[in-house]
């Protein structure tokens, strides 16, 4: 905009019109989440879909499968893919049009942003350390843990207000004795070539809707209600959509019922529309027999046809 670019805006996403929109103001550059692209994929064709002058894509969250078929339909666009975050202290773009690359970092780069990507032990949410204390680089082709090196390059400013929150987001000692990382949350791998793949969210957030669901914020939310002892907040993957939807594992208080509209009404009130788990598992014990803890996550029971949806 600062070069005299004309942004145009919408009030709200139309699969049925968005070409027609990219047609009638002349569109040059499109802004996406993965989701965007998965729908415009997935409406009905049209003979003139390629006739557009659209040559540049950037976004970030787009599943390969997606990618290919979205090229392969709509023409020869050059998407560029990004990794970021609003409270991180370095990102990724990938200028070259790898599918499903989001980036690719040299020594340069890494010279600029000292980054790491260290084993992570997922059952135990916490990084995997050596006899010496210290956190372990994966091998290229491994997904690990991105870790930003804080400096005053990449420094890492906090969350505003919440000093509790920002100091979860600090490791120490991960290369050496005294050192501090930015801890992204997210897995990620590199190939042979340096191109980087976004593999997964770690810990204790999900992402839905091109959104972040923090799920002790959820949990927080729904033991609120009257009838619910426990609950633990996890994120499933569903077939057909990106990232992962909210699951609610949940006991109930003795003698009470459950009762989906009234727990429904209350997530609507107090959580954004895309924090709201859409589905619900009541449960009377730990499925592996151990005690039920909100803390502890529920690892390998995330298949959506084994669930009621809310």
């Amino acid at each position: 905009m600062l070069g005299g670019a004309t942004c145009v805006l919408r009030p709200k996403f139309s699969v049925s019109q968005f070409w027609d929109d990219c047609r009638r103001y002349h569109v040059s550059v499109i802004q996406y989440v993965g989701e965007v692209m998965r729908y415009l994929c997935n409406a009905p064709k049209r003979e003139n879909e390629r006739e557009h002058k659209v040559r540049l894509a950037v976004g970030n969250g787009l599943r390969v499968e997606v990618w290919k078929e979205f090229l392969q339909r709509f023409g020869p666009i050059c998407i560029c893919e990004f990794y970021g975050a609003t409270e991180g202290n370095t990102g990724f773009v990938n200028y070259t049009g790898k599918i499903g690359a989001v980036g690719r970092a040299n020594f340069i780069y890494k010279m600029l942003a000292p980054f790491e990507l260290i084993r992570y032990n997922v059952e135990q949410d916490e990084p995997v350390r050596d006899e010496r204390g210290c956190c372990i680089r994966v091998p290229t082709g491994e997904a690990g843990l991105l870790v930003v090196k804080i400096t005053k390059n990449t420094p890492f400013n906090g969350y505003a207000g919440d000093r509790q929150k920002s100091e979860k987001k600090i490791l120490r000692n991960v290369m050496k004795k005294g050192d501090l990382y930015f801890n992204s949350g997210d897995l990620l791998m590199m190939d042979h070539e340096g191109f980087i793949y976004f593999q997964d969210r770690v810990g204790d957030t999900f992402r839905w809707k091109g959104e972040n669901v923090a799920t002790t914020e959820v949990e927080t939310t729904l033991v609120a209600v009257q009838f619910i002892q426990e609950v633990n907040v996890y994120g499933v993957p569903v077939p057909g959509h990106e990232g992962k939807i909210g699951m609610a594992a949940i006991r109930l208080k003795e003698g009470m019922d459950f009762d989906g509209e009234k727990l429904y009404t209350h997530a609507k009130d107090f959580l954004p529309n895309y924090a709201i788990p859409r589905f619900v598992r009541l449960q009377v014990r730990d499925p592996f027999g151990w005690p039920f803890k909100p803390r502890g996550r529920v690892r390998g029971l995330e298949d959506p046809d084994l669930v009621g949806k809310l």
